[in-house]
């Protein structure tokens, strides 16, 4: 029997992600890691600007300068894979989505490490940790139907 995780939430625009439900699928149905690229998703996530912000532009997604903690970043674990979810948006293919790890890749990326271990969610995974509604403090309801 595994330990449970302790409850850990991933907000992308108004879906929020269950990582602590990731971690538990993922212990449940053991697979392999996958290598992530780094310098590309550390681009990606705006990451590689996270020290000298430009302030006449607006990053498509990623933590805001000021709520990000380098020196907790530059203190992750690197061995410890991270966790990739998949959208799914009508008519598209699914688009992958690092829902646990953004600390790791920025501590990944300063220090030139070039790829780091992945887990891979299913799309049907990534549909059940994912959840149509706020969570934390004061946000607490429901934006939808599923």
């Amino acid at each position: 029997m595994t330990t449970p995780h302790r409850q850990q939430w991933f907000h992308y625009h108004v879906w929020v992600f269950a990582v602590h439900t990731a971690m538990s699928l993922i212990d449940a149905a053991p697979r392999p890691t996958r290598s992530l690229d780094v310098p590309t998703w550390a681009q990606a996530f705006g990451l590689t600007r996270i020290d000298k912000p430009d302030p006449d532009t607006i990053g498509l997604l990623g933590p805001a300068p000021d709520a990000f903690d380098r020196d907790y970043a530059m203190s992750t674990d690197l061995a410890r894979p991270v966790i990739v979810a998949h959208l799914l948006i009508d008519g598209v293919e699914p688009s992958p989505l690092l829902i646990d790890g953004t600390h790791r890749l920025y501590r990944a990326w300063r220090e030139g490490v070039p790829q780091l271990p992945a887990y891979l969610l299913t799309v049907a995974e990534s549909r059940q940790v994912q959840q149509d509604r706020w969570l934390g403090p004061g946000r607490t309801w429901r934006i939808g139907p599923r």
